[in-house]
Formats: structure tokens, C-alpha cells, sequence
């Protein structure tokens, strides 16, 4: 795809918002498909960024790369070492053009064992076409392979001279340089059998094949042996060994465990449409990654899904290509017979479980955290797709036997914490758009329930529409003419509920006296649409654009009522408590930790308050007094009017 004319804009370009600050792998692809480079960053949104600069600014090759692109996708990962292991994987897979940095096995060092040789060495390399070899990594740095193996010879004390030293010192009888000054421990060195040396490359190898925690029992019983009849000298020679593995142990962190062979799968959804992301790990490495996203036509439970994802992943697969071990979020009700079915697939036994704690439910929570990023992203360029929303905004007309196309839309919600701190919230849409600029927060002082509080709500918002007051304003300075942002009606006033809420808003609306302003309900169960006076609501189609859009906009009404109700709750639990003499914020955190809010400290004596940790009986009294007094208060104001 060509680039856009004007800035470094190009069509495929995703916004800045869109993009995660998480560490990643991305790829750039072609309109056919084809991935033209892979990358890994640290922060997505700070390196793809750099891609998307003005086009005379970059250089001319990622200048030709970005604009012979059409898309790019990105894949969060734990980790940076994490990311180096993806995007490895994936260069390899789809060798890409424009990776001409890591297009040859050179790029990546390697710790190898060469197996298929009578006395078997271990090595760093970068060739990973050594016959018989065993190789361990690729390692993000060449220094951290080195640091391994100066440690592991320590322990495993095998050969590390090369083909020719070994050749001489065999021919010769004399041994190897690096055996001279104990850095080779082969057969070459004098000091071991050719057979007594397989033996120790195996346990190398079996060390490094699953960070094997039986050679640090093993070395661990016989440091103790060798110190209870006081040969200290081997002692502290197998304490060093000890160290040198635990060292080993720590540096040597990958995704999972060497053996594992697993897909995982994550998942995050909604009423409309789920997102699904899928890690192949195969030999405790990502080896692939797979995303999808899908419309809902019937309410479906997380179980549910994972029961349909397993079934659509695994119908076609061959034997090789069905794991060990499927982790899914949730277990289907059917997960045993979904186990022998993937077992008769594989030839042999297939676990489906849910990881419940350490490596695997870290790598779980990384998967999910990308399927609910594919998900945002799903939803924001859908919403922002003009079609789409024309579409919608006509569906929605039709349904609502409205004469024209909601080109306004404005939604109330109201959020409250067991009947107080009352607050509502107003969001805007035009033309399908949420406009941020004139969203609006209500507080609301006295209410019964939550119907009285829509009526209250709306009537205040409908009284700007009543208002004497000018439409416009006049700029005194450059005598511009601008019109109130809140004096725009609505063509469709949405509240979040079902029939009781909108009879109150109803209420309002015709006391306002306005007309041309159509109400609705959005009922959050079933996704109903409720009209005033109508005993059976309207159903949209699940996958229909209008009832997405009114969905995102419900959503967000109702996401804006909850973040305000929050904030003012944390206002009033610090003017409650701040304002009293002799209690700092760090006697603030320990009573709201010991009574858990202000209403149960509201109710506690003060001999219960001299509990907390660092409040005396002086302290405890001015607290009791304060809060007292000024609960009291309000009450005896409240009768008075």
C-alpha cells in the first residue's frame, strides 16, 4: 500500500492508543499475506512509533519496507529475553525480507554439545548444523552462554579443548593446554577414561535438559558427608560445585520447562464477541502464536467458548500437532470427553486443564492479557470504520421507528456504593463517535433508588435545553460566536436499564416539554432495547452493527459513572479523616486497614479505635468525637429540612 499523502501518515497505520507499552514481538506483512519483517521491542507503542516518523526522515530501506506493508500485528510477551525467544522463532519461521540482520543462525549463540564425537565437547557457536550436536538456547547475549558454561564445568568438568588439541593430546599422551590448567576435563586431560567422561557428558546434559534438581540434592548430601568426618577441603570443593549450579539455575530462566509440550489458549469477551489468543510452546519455547477474533450470535460462558475453540483448533489436526497439555482458562463441562478426543487424535494421553499457579499461569496471564488487547483493538476499528457505522446508525433509526439517523446520541448511567456516594455520568456520541469533550458527571445528593436518581439526572440535563440563557457566546476578543456545547439536543437519549428506568426518564422528558428527542433502555441481561410504553422490548441481532454500537456506548457510560464514583469516594474518605488534628496519613492507612471504611470506624468506640497501632486513648477520643459530631450533624440538618 502506497503511503498517504501529507506527514508520514500511512493507511494501515494503527493509533498511538492502540498500541500496548508492554514488551513485544511485531510483524509488518504485505497485502497478500507475506510477513516482511519481524522485530521485538521493549515498549511497542515507543519503538513502532519510530516507524511511522515522516517518511524523509527514516532510512531507505525501512522507508521502502513500511510503505511496501499493509498491515502490522504485534504479540505481547513477560519479558525482553521472552520477546528475543519470539521473535527468533518467528524469523525463522517466515524468513522475512526485510530481516536481514538476523536472516543467517549467526545472530543467535548457542551452547552445543557435540554428542556424535568419541569424547564429546562443549562449545559456543553460532553454526547449528554441527552433526550429532545437542544444543541449548539461543541465549539473548554471547557473554550469558559463556558465563553458563564457565559455570557448568565447575560441576560437569567435560571437554572443552578443540578437535585438534584433542587429536594431538591423544596421539601424544601429553595433555591438552586447557587440561594443563584445569579448563578441559576430558580424556585429553589425563584425569578421566573415555567412558567415565560419557558419563559426565550425560549428566551435562541432563542438567541442562531440565535444570535437573537432583545433581544439587546429590551434591548437597555429599558436602555434608565430607564435612561430618571433617574433610573440609572436598567440602568446600562441593560447595563451590553448589553454587556454580544454583547460578546456573537462576540464569537459565526460559518460558517453560524444556519438556513441555503445550497450547495455551486465552481468552477475553463479551455479550458480542470474544477474542482468542493461542501459544504453541514446544520444548518449554514459544515455537507459534495464533489470534483470532469472532462474533457472537448467542450468549455464551468462557466454558463454553473454550469448548468451541478446542473443537475448532484441534478438528483438522494431525497427530503430531495435538500436545501433552492444553490449558485453558476455564473447563468445559464436557472436558473429559473433550480429553479423549484429543487423545484419539494424538495417538496418546492429552491433559485439558486450567494452570492454576507458577510457570504456566504466568504464561496464562500473558496470553490473556493479549487476547483482551485484541479484543480493544477489535472493538476501536470496528466502531471507527465509516461503513460500519453509517450502517449502524441506520439499523438503529429502523428499529427505533426513528425519522432520521441519531447523528446525537446521549447515554445516562448512574453508580452508587450500597446507596451512597451517588453519581451518574453522561457520554456523547456523534456519528457513531464517542466525543469525550462534552461527557458529563452528576453528583446526586438525595435519592430513593436508582429511577429517581435517572429522573433527577436527566431533568438536569434536559434543563439546558430549556434554559433562557443564550445558545451562543460571543468572544469578546476576536468577537467569534460559539455555541454552548451543552445546549446540542440529542436525536437518542439512552439509559442504562430496562423498563423502570425508562418510565422515569420518560417522566422527565415530558415535563421538559421537548420534543424530538426518542428514549430508549439498554438492558444489560439480555441486551433488550426498551421504549416508553411498549411492554415487549426490541432484539437486535447479536452480530448487528447497531447493536454494537449501542453497546460501546452503554459501556462507556456506564465505565465513566464507575471511575467518578470512585474518586469521590476516596475524596470523602480523605476529607472525613485528614481534617482530624493529630491524624497523618500514615494513621489514615492503619485505621482504614484495621476497620476496613469509615462507616464501621463511625460505629467503633474508643477503646476499640486504641487497637489500631499507634493511636493512644487521647488520639482515639478526638477521633470518636469528630466522627460523631459530624455524622450527626448532617442528620439533625436533614430533618430540619
Amino acid at each position: 500500500m502506497a503511503a498517504v499523502r501529507g506527514g508520514s501518515g500511512l493507511a494501515y497505520r494503527p493509533k498511538a492508543g492502540e498500541i500496548p507499552t508492554m514488551p513485544g514481538v511485531y510483524r509488518f506483512s504485505d497485502d497478500s499475506g507475506r510477513v516482511l519483517y519481524v522485530g521485538k521491542a521493549m515498549n511497542l507503542r515507543a519503538r513502532l512509533s519510530n516507524y511511522f516518523a515522516p517518511l524523509h526522515t527514516l532510512h531507505e530501506r525501512t522507508r521502502r519496507m513500511v510503505t511496501t506493508a499493509t498491515g502490522v500485528t504485534w504479540t505481547t510477551v513477560g519479558s525482553d529475553v521472552e520477546a528475543l525467544q519470539l521473535e527468533y522463532t518467528w524469523i525463522k519461521e517466515y524468513d522475512p525480507p526485510f530481516n536481514v540482520k538476523f536472516r543467517d543462525d549467526k545472530s543467535y549463540p548457542y551452547l552445543a554439545v557435540t554428542l556424535g564425537d568419541e569424547a564429546p565437547r562443549v562449545m559456543v557457536t553460532r553454526n547449528t548444523r554441527i552433526p550429532g550436536a545437542k544444543y541449548f538456547g539461543p541465549y539473548p547475549k554471547i557473554w550469558a552462554v559463556h558465563d553458563t558454561v564457565d559455570l557448568m564445568i565447575k560441576v560437569f568438568p567435560i571437554r572443552t579443548c578443540s578437535d585438534s588439541a584433542y587429536k594431538r593430546a591423544m596421539a601424544s599422551g601429553k595433555p591438552c593446554f586447557p587440561g594443563q590448567i584445569g579448563r578441559c576435563g576430558g580424556p585429553c586431560s589425563g584425569k578421566v577414561t573415555i567412558e567415565e567422561h560419557r558419563a559426565i557428558v550425560d549428566d551435562f546434559v541432563s542438567f541442562m535438559v531440565g535444570n535437573d534438581r537432583r545433581f544439587t540434592t546429590r551434591i548437597t548430601a555429599d558436602m555434608k558427608a565430607a564435612a561430618a568426618r571433617q574433610d573440609y577441603e572436598s567440602a568446600a570443593v562441593y560447595r563451590d560445585q553448589l553454587q556454580a549450579l544454583d547460578q546456573v539455575l537462576a540464569k537459565s530462566a526460559v518460558v517453560l520447562r524444556d519438556a513441555v509440550d503445550a497450547d495455551l489458549f486465552g481468552i477475553d469477551h463479551d455479550e458480542l464477541a470474544a477474542s482468542v489468543q493461542q501459544f504453541i510452546v514446544r520444548g518449554g519455547r514459544i515455537r507459534g502464536v495464533r489470534s483470532w477474533t469472532v462474533d457472537k450470535e448467542l450468549d455464551m460462558s468462557t466454558a463454553e467458548l473454550v469448548d468451541s475453540v478446542v473443537q475448532r483448533v484441534y478438528a483438522a489436526a494431525s497427530g503430531t500437532e495435538v500436545p501433552r497439555e492444553v490449558l485453558v482458562p476455564e473447563l468445559p463441562d464436557d472436558a473429559e470427553s473433550l480429553e479423549d478426543w484429543l487423545a484419539e487424535r494424538r495417538g496418546s494421553k492429552v491433559a485439558l486443564r486450567v494452570a492454576q499457579r507458577g510457570e504456566k499461569a504466568t504464561l496464562m496471564e500473558t496470553a490473556v492479557v493479549n487476547a483482551k488487547q485484541a479484543l480493544m483493538l477489535y472493538k476501536t476499528r470496528r466502531s471507527s470504520d465509516f461503513v460500519a457505522r453509517t450502517q449502524a446508525l441506520e439499523d438503529i433509526r429502523d428499529a427505533l421507528g426513528m425519522p432520521e439517523a441519531p447523528l446525537r446520541i446521549e447515554c445516562f448511567d448512574v453508580s452508587h456504593l450500597s446507596g451512597t456516594n451517588i453519581v451518574a455520568s453522561m457520554v456523547v456520541f456523534e456519528d457513531g463517535l464517542s466525543r469525550k469533550d462534552e461527557y458529563r458527571r452528576f453528583g446526586v445528593a438525595e435519592s430513593t433508588d436508582d429511577t429517581d436518581s435517572i429522573y433527577q439526572v436527566v431533568s438536569r440535563r434536559l434543563a439546558h435545553l430549556t434554559s433562557s440563557e443564550p445558545v451562543e457566546t460571543v468572544d469578546e476578543t476576536t468577537g467569534e460566536r460559539k455555541r454552548r456545547k451543552f445546549t446540542y439536543p440529542p436525536q437518542l437519549l439512552i439509559v442504562d436499564g430496562g423498563q423502570p428506568q425508562v418510565a422515569a426518564a420518560a417522566r422527565a422528558l415530558e415535563e421538559s416539554g421537548l420534543t424530538g428527542i426518542t428514549l430508549c433502555g439498554l438492558a444489560k441481561r439480555l441486551e433488550e432495547i426498551w421504549l416508553p410504553d411498549d411492554p415487549y422490548p426490541v432484539i437486535l441481532p447479536r452480530g448487528s452493527e447497531a447493536l454494537f454500537l449501542l453497546q460501546r456506548v452503554r459501556d462507556e457510560a456506564h465505565r465513566f459513572a464507575i471511575s467518578f464514583q470512585r474518586q469521590k469516594r476516596k475524596r470523602d474518605i480523605s476529607t472525613v479523616l485528614g481534617e482530624i488534628p493529630g491524624l497523618g496519613p500514615a494513621k489514615v492507612r492503619e485505621l482504614l486497614k484495621h476497620f476496613g471504611s469509615v462507616a464501621r470506624l463511625k460505629t467503633a468506640t474508643p477503646a476499640e479505635i486504641t487497637e489500631v497501632k499507634g493511636i493512644g486513648d487521647k488520639l482515639a477520643a478526638t477521633v470518636h468525637e469528630a466522627l460523631t459530631s459530624g455524622s450527626a450533624q448532617p442528620s439533625q440538618a436533614s430533618r430540619n429540612g
